[in-house]
């Protein structure tokens, strides 16, 4: 046997494993974004916080459209109760109260996210997808027309609250606070739905979405597992609603039309399905994408037009998305 079958065979004393370099990079990507604030002006620091929201909205979306095998076009409903929860908890407490935003925005969007399970996750395939639709047409004309509580048309305008820890911490959120907040949450959601995914109950989740007969065949209950995907799926689509409302300091009905779910699966093609990371990947390219295409031919210039032309090609040529083509380069 030669030395270099042997080297084949047995791995390299000091190679890092994938998970070592996998940390490494997270690291670093970490250690770059908590520094940002004090080298982006302050619109591409704001644009960069409101990227890490959108990826958060992508991130809830790929343990459905990504582990599951769930196309859903209910999230702009979990996204738009966490941001109206979050306005009506920070309009009606005095002093505004963050913690109590945050819990308002997880429990409506729990709530709609439970009702909206208990129908849909009966359906399969195209109608799953037609019925989590409907559910947020019927969301988006109950929020748009009780003005009394939601404000109609007009949405709810609020001041940002303080982050406050008893005993411990009191400010106001300012531009370099406000991305570490967001930054944190995002950042601890990721490690958490990446610990969900790779659990025994995320591989029976990847199990429905390669075969949901076998799977209920074996005695998983799967109509159960797709019930907690979807609760699980629209708090963290709530509580990036909850940031955007936090960030922004206000809460519209448009952000609760089914265009908001569209996007949200937009961002996990660009980016690359059922990687957490590509879902990010994506909704930073398609803002980007966005915001230059606006700067270079104004406001009224329909960006959809070359942004859709550039999905189609990324659809024939990069059906990984991003992240996949990524994988392969560096495969190389």
């Amino acid at each position: 046997m030669t030395l270099a079958s042997l080297d084949r065979i047995s791995p390299r004393k000091g190679r890092l494993s994938h998970t070592t370099v996998f940390w490494m990079v997270f690291a670093v990507i970490m250690a770059l974004l908590v520094i940002a604030p004090f080298v982006l002006p302050v619109f591409w620091l704001k644009f960069l916080t409101e990227i890490l929201i959108w990826g958060l909205l992508a991130m809830s979306s790929d343990l459905l459209l990504g582990y599951t095998g769930l196309i859903s076009f209910g999230h702009s409903v979990f996204f738009g109760l966490g941001m109206y929860g979050a306005a009506g908890a920070l309009l009606h407490s005095h002093p505004a109260n963050l913690w109590l935003a945050i819990l308002c925005g997880l429990a409506g969007a729990g709530g709609a996210a439970l009702f909206v399970a208990y129908f849909s996750t009966r359906l399969r395939d195209v109608y799953f997808a037609i019925t989590t639709l409907i559910f947020a047409q019927i969301f988006y004309v109950i929020i748009f027309t009780w003005t009394s509580v939601t404000g109609g048309e007009n949405g709810l305008i609020f001041s940002r609250p303080h982050f406050a820890i008893p005993f411990l911490v009191d400010f106001k959120f300012d531009r370099y606070t406000m991305h570490w907040f967001v930054l944190a949450l995002v950042a601890g959601s990721y490690v958490l739905l990446r610990r969900i995914t790779r659990s025994p109950f995320g591989m029976v989740l990847q199990s429905i979405r390669e075969n949901e007969a076998r799977t209920r065949a074996i005695g998983y209950p799967v109509d159960r597992y797709k019930i907690v995907a979807v609760m699980l799926s629209g708090l963290f689509a709530g509580l990036a609603g909850v940031l955007y409302a936090v960030q922004n300091e206000f809460a519209a009905p448009d952000f609760v039309f089914f265009i908001t779910s569209g996007d949200t699966i937009i961002f996990n093609v660009m980016g690359g399905i059922g990687t957490l990371v590509g879902p990010i990947v994506g909704a930073g390219f398609f803002q980007l994408l966005r915001e230059l295409l606006s700067r270079l031919f104004g406001d009224q210039f329909p960006y959809l037009i070359p942004v859709g032309m550039v999905f189609i090609v990324m659809i024939i040529f990069l059906p990984q998305g991003l992240m996949g083509w990524a994988r392969r380069w560096l495969n190389q």
